[in-house]
């Protein structure tokens, strides 16, 4: 709530957002993911770095990530870099799409793949 010459305001408006804690907490996690990604910024993670923690981890040459095909393990990969690079690093699915050679609708989907992955095997973008 903000105070305004002794009265109560709120953040948001309730017609369309809901109430000011709802907005808060949207806020507040807007605010952590911001400080999430300039951290692993400030790490110097970018998309080279990334690419390469998915070639360690799947054991696959950079040729096989940017390859078409949808053969499980390169999928698996490009899912994983492009969940990390939109979700983590906030860059677009166009420009992904561009780099890998895929439709945006195609990078959608890859990110879902993506983090099912994360989830299923609790990979961290860090080593």
């Amino acid at each position: 709530m903000v105070r305004l010459k002794g009265q109560n305001r709120m953040k948001g408006d309730e017609r369309i957002l809901g109430d000011g804690d709802f907005v808060m907490n949207i806020l507040s996690d807007t605010d952590e993911r911001l400080d999430r990604r300039y951290e692993l910024k400030s790490l110097g993670y970018d998309l080279d770095k990334v690419e390469q923690r998915v070639l360690e981890i799947y054991q696959i040459e950079r040729e096989d990530l940017y390859s078409k095909g949808r053969q499980r393990i390169r999928a698996e990969a490009r899912g994983l870099f492009c969940y990390w690079a939109v979700r983590e690093l906030g860059y677009g699915q166009a420009e992904l799409g561009r780099r890998l050679g895929m439709t945006q609708p195609g990078v959608g989907y890859a990110i879902q793949r993506g983090e099912h992955i994360v989830n299923e095997n609790n990979l961290l973008i860090e080593k």
